[in-house]
């Protein structure tokens, strides 16, 4: 009988510990700190504009995913970001700054307000 006590005792103490362990590490991204931000583009001309102008706003730090809708004159992208770690005017200069795929140093983007 003491056996089993003390079992329970020290799973309990396990428990414990391990949950105050867990509580103290802090994720740098929550699901509450992830933003949704619709962006419209002018300037785009062919389906390799949308991977180059998606691909430049997902190596900000903070941007999880940039994904286009479809293309045309003016294309809408959809943003998951985390604005503690990038703002909206980071991610739009992101966009105005992408190279054209038929001139890489043109910057013939523009973000739509």
């Amino acid at each position: 009988m003491t056996f089993i006590k003390s079992f329970i005792v020290a799973i309990i103490l396990c428990t414990a510990t391990a949950n105050s362990a867990y509580s103290q590490t802090s994720s740098p991204a929550t699901a509450d700190s992830v933003k949704t931000l619709t962006v419209k583009v002018k300037g785009i001309t062919c389906a390799m504009d949308l991977k180059m102008i998606a691909a430049n706003v997902e190596k900000k730090q903070g941007v999880s995913s940039c994904k286009p809708w479809k293309q045309g004159t003016t294309t809408t992208f959809e943003i998951q970001y985390n604005p503690a770690v990038v703002t909206e005017k980071e991610i739009f200069t992101a966009i105005e700054n992408t190279g054209s795929c038929e001139n890489p140093d043109a910057r013939p983007y523009k973000v739509k307000q």
